[in-house]
Parts: structure tokens; sequence; C-alpha cells
């Protein structure tokens, strides 16, 4: 188990792009956490310091609690390629996919609880009684009653779940359910996500939330855009002056590292094409092989200068999802498979890992840079990839499951899937965005208003220091 350097945040910052009642709310709950809080560490544990939603929120609100004086401290779990096989499995049954079809025994059971069992050693010589462990998603779950017992308030945070849970993600809770059930709270995005079993006095409801400030969200010029996508070889455009400079969390600023490896079997996007964008993981739920699917079927009915382009983690730099390299390879072969003039308009980009304020200035470039961004994702708990280019005031096309209903209002801030496995309808929303620029220009103006109304750190950093005190007045 290793520690995540966590350097504060002026929440300031945050309140100085808030309503004024807000901004005042959010200034007043700040200290009185930090006075109810003194003396205790607020732990977080996941899976990964990189490469996720997770990882990216607990580094603006762990900086943000920092900031405004609570003691909070990030944790990752050491584990083996057996463990994460194993988690990402129960990470598909939770979403009522059987993954790789290999099931949740005793074995499963068996080598979950001894990498957890190595990890809760580790905690132990590190908390104190009266500490606070926010644990997160599946991976951490074995940790629940080992930390209980250490005096340690527990609460365990899902950030998956499925509106209407069938047979098989009711295997996943029934192999969760013995590690957590004691937790003193539990944290989901939605109340639909919660199984029944969850004392509802103890159960709280947090979606997510964004950070405006950072390399990901920061306010770009097109100028800047322009350059930072030609200098990385995404695009062949003209950098028109402007620089590819971008903010760090610590160590002073970076700059866009020219590369000509990022566009996979394939050269820049052209400079006068239009794009159409999805990022995300290499995850089948994600669906990205469906979207690479959906244009090619349909180009024909798109406007000629409508490209695709598929943009996900370089699979080599992400430890905690071993089916990424299949989902990319997969991505990889049917683009190869298609014929020369199709091929062209398609393209895959794997971001590097190795930087993550770089990974995110280059995401942050594309979204800004995309016509229309789709999220055709399958299941979602709750899409960061679809807030953030929300924030951005893109328009975007997105499926009508889980989360994505509570961020998109359809026709007002985006346009909604009702079926995201009918591809005529993802390619026929798409194009309606391209022919039709006002109304792209109303739904990203839509979007922009619905982040900033929801889906802002203040929010979230005020229900979680709600459930805080909570906590320790149990």
């Amino acid at each position: 188990m290793r520690e995540v350097r966590v350097d504060p945040l002026d929440l300031d910052k945050l309140a100085r792009i808030l309503p004024s009642e807000r901004a005042d709310s959010l200034r007043t709950r700040a200290a009185d956490a930090a006075d109810r809080l003194r003396g205790r560490v607020v732990w977080n544990v996941n899976a990964t310091a990189t490469g996720g939603g997770v990882a990216e929120m607990l580094q603006v609100l762990l900086a943000y609690g920092r900031g405004a004086g609570v003691d909070t401290r990030w944790l990752v779990l050491d584990g083996d390629a057996e463990f994460f096989t194993a988690t990402k499995r129960l990470h598909n049954v939770l979403h009522g996919s059987a993954g790789d079809g290999k099931g949740l025994g005793d074995d499963v059971r068996a080598h979950y609880e001894a990498v957890l069992a190595h990890n809760l050693r580790d905690m132990r010589r590190l908390v104190r009684p009266g500490d606070i462990v926010l644990l997160h998603d599946p991976q951490t779950a074995g940790l629940t009653q080992g930390l209980m017992e250490s005096g340690v308030a527990v609460a365990w945070r899902c950030h998956i779940g499925l509106d209407e849970p069938d047979e098989i993600a009711d295997l996943g809770w029934a192999f969760l359910r013995p590690y957590v059930e004691q937790a003193d709270a539990f944290v989901f995005s939605r109340r639909a996500y919660a199984p029944g079993w969850v004392p509802p006095d103890r159960l709280r409801v947090v979606p997510p939330s964004l950070d405006p400030f950072s390399a990901k969200n920061a306010v770009l010029s097109v100028h800047d855009v322009r350059a930072t996508l030609q200098i990385a070889g995404l695009v062949s455009t003209d950098a028109d002056g402007g620089g590819a400079a971008f903010g760090r969390r610590t160590d002073g600023p970076g700059r866009v590292r020219a590369r000509d490896s990022l566009m996979v079997d394939d050269s820049p996007v052209p400079g006068d094409a239009r794009i159409v964008l999805q990022v995300s993981r290499w995850d089948r739920l994600k669906d990205m092989e469906g979207v690479l699917r959906g244009f090619v079927d349909h180009l024909g009915e798109l406007p000629a200068d409508a490209h695709l382009v598929l943009a996900g983690p370089d699979v080599t730099g992400v430890s905690d999802d071993p089916e990424g390299a299949e989902v990319f390879a997969s991505c990889r072969e049917l683009r190869a498979s298609l014929p020369s003039r199709t091929r062209d308009r398609v393209h895959l980009t794997a971001l590097p890992m190795d930087d993550g304020d770089e990974n995110a200035h280059l995401v942050n470039a594309l979204q800004r840079y995309a016509s229309v961004v789709v999220q055709k994702s399958l299941v979602e708990g709750f899409g960061l990839t679809v807030t953030e280019p929300m924030w951005k005031g893109r328009p975007v096309v997105a499926s009508a499951v889980g989360g994505i209903n509570d961020q998109v209002e359809h026709g007002t801030s985006g346009l909604l899937l009702d079926d995201p496995r009918d591809l005529a309808a993802m390619a026929g929303a798409v194009d309606s965005l391209l022919r039709d620029p006002a109304l792209a220009v109303r739904l990203g103006a839509g979007a922009h208003l619905r982040v900033l109304d929801r889906f802002l750190a203040d929010r979230h950093l005020i229900q979680y220091a709600d459930m805080f005190s909570e906590m320790l007045g149990r």
C-alpha cells in the first residue's frame, strides 16, 4: 500500500466562480468541518492513483479538504494481476455483465481476502482510533471490518451500480455484502444503486463532481487548443501562435511533448475535419467498438468532413484494468479491417499515462476541439466524461443509462439515446448536431449551466462534511 501526495488547494479559488450565496455557504461549512475534524485524519483508499474518474476526483476533493484545514490523506492498494482481474470481473458483474464469465467462487474470495489482509496490516500501522476511512469501490470492501475493529469510522463509497439490478448483479452484491454491511455509512451516486440490505439511515446519495481548474478542465484559448493538438501529433492544424503549456497541481507548469505515436496505426486527423469524439477507458461497458461500428455503418449519412476519434489511455499505463488491452485490440483490429477510405475517417488515440497532468491537458484540448462529444456507455454509474465536455460548452450525445440521466436533460443540455445499442439513433443524433450549428451552440450553453448548478465540488465537499459529522455522532 502506498500513500499518494496531496497538496492543498485554496477553497477561495473555487468560491470565486460560485454564486455569492453558495460561496458563503462553502466557506462557513468548510470552517465548521475543520473544527469538527481537528485531530483526526480522513483517509481515502482506492485501487489506483491514475487512469480513472475516482482518482481524478480524489486529487481534487482531498486537496480542497487540506486547503480547508482538514487532514486528508490518500492510500492506494497493493494488488497483483489476479486480484485486479477478479475485481474487474466483480465490477462488470455489478453492472449486470458476466465479464470474462469465470465467476466469483471460493478461489476468488480466498485471493481477494488474502490481498486485502496484506493491505489491512499496512493500514493498521497508519490509522488511529477516531480517524475516518472512506473506502472506494469493490476493490477495498474487504478492509471494512478490520478497520472498524481498529477503532476508526468507515464509510464505503461505491461509484457503480444499476438502476434495476438483475440476477448477475445480485451475485456481485452477495459477494460484497459480508464485507461491507457493518460499515458506518454507504455512499452511492444514485439511490437506486444501493442494494436493499443497506440500512436507509446509513445511506447517502452523493453524485460525483468536476474540478473546473484542473488541467483537464482549465480554460484554453482556441490557439492553445490547436497548438496542443498539433504538437502532440493528434491533429494537423496550424498552431496559430498558441502555446502548449499547462498547469500542474505541483512542481510548476508543464509543456506538451512532441510525439508521433499517439495516433495508433495512423497519422494525425486532418486540420479541416470536424471531430466526433468519445473519451473513455477501453472498457466493454463504454462500448468504444459500438461507437466505431455506428459511425462506420452510417458514414454515408454524415457530413463528409466528419471524423471519429476514440481516445483512451495507453493500456500499458493502467494497473487496475486488465481487460483494457483486449478491448483496445478489438477496436484496433476492427479499424484495420475497414476499407482504406473509411479507415481514414476513424482514429484511435492511446493517450500517455506517464504524466497525469499532460494526459488531462490533452483530453481538455480534444474535448474543446471536438464538434460533438459522445458517451455511448451501455451502463454508467456517473459519466465524468459527460460532465467534462458539458462544462466546456460542447454538445453531447450520451446514453440514457444510470447517472447520465441525472447529468443531461434531453433537448436542453444534450441529447440522450434511449437505447445505447441503437447505432442508427446514435449516428442520427450526431448528424443533427453537425448539420445544425445553432442547436449545437444552444445545447452546449445549457450543458455548461447544468454543470455549474449541480456538479461542482462545493456541493460534493459539503455532503461529505455532513456525512463525517454524522458518522462521528453515532
